[in-house]
């Protein structure tokens, strides 16, 4: 009798207390963090989303293919590194290739890619920069180099009827520094350059 008295006494104490922690734990900890987000950083807790007028076109955290219906890169769009991520930047499926630096089917993948891009942007596959023909860790990554960026200027430039000048100082504009000063490397924001060379015509 006093064993069964304990026993149903410590369980609607540990029901008790698993309610009590949930609510604090997964209502209130979430409801102040989602508050304290949308006042502090309201951009960022809602996915960096960007906007060409009244349209979403995307995040700017997460990046997107510019090619047509058949998967072709568009000649008039600066297009971002090559993606693992699902079909391509699917962002339900963020991954890498996992593929060490001497696999035989990664360096088959690079040297192609390297020769697609070179002869997509018609300059010499030794021209073409290490991000053009690999993908991120994520998958999703929305940067380019500036390297890359300059390099796919004149194939712009050329299908967009536009000065190959006018391009380049849009991308040179459009180069973010490192954080901080000195955290990472300079980068370009493929979808964010593409809506400012919109902008151009």
């Amino acid at each position: 009798m006093s064993t069964t008295r304990t026993t149903a006494r410590t369980t609607w104490v540990a029901i008790r207390a698993m309610l009590l922690l949930t609510l604090v734990l997964g209502v209130g900890y979430t409801a102040v963090i989602t508050g304290i987000g949308q006042v502090a950083i309201p951009a960022q807790a809602n996915g960096s989303v960007v906007r060409s007028g009244d349209e979403v076109v995307g995040s700017a955290l997460i990046g997107q293919s510019f090619t047509d219906a058949a998967g072709d890169a568009l000649p008039e769009w600066f297009q971002p590194r090559p993606s693992a991520a699902g079909d391509g930047y699917d962002a339900g499926a963020s991954s890498g290739s996992n593929l060490g630096p001497e696999n035989e089917d990664l360096v088959a993948a690079i040297e192609e890619r390297r020769a697609q891009v070179a002869a997509f942007n018609g300059v010499a596959e030794d021209e073409v920069p290490a991000d053009a023909v690999t993908t991120s860790g994520s998958g999703l990554d929305p940067h380019i180099s500036p390297e890359y960026a300059r390099l796919q200027v004149a194939r712009v430039a050329e299908a967009r009827g536009l000065p190959e000048s006018e391009v380049g100082d849009l991308v040179e504009s459009r180069i973010q520094a490192r954080d901080l000063g000195y955290l990472g490397e300079p980068t370009v924001n493929v979808l964010q350059l593409n809506l400012a060379l919109e902008g151009l015509r």
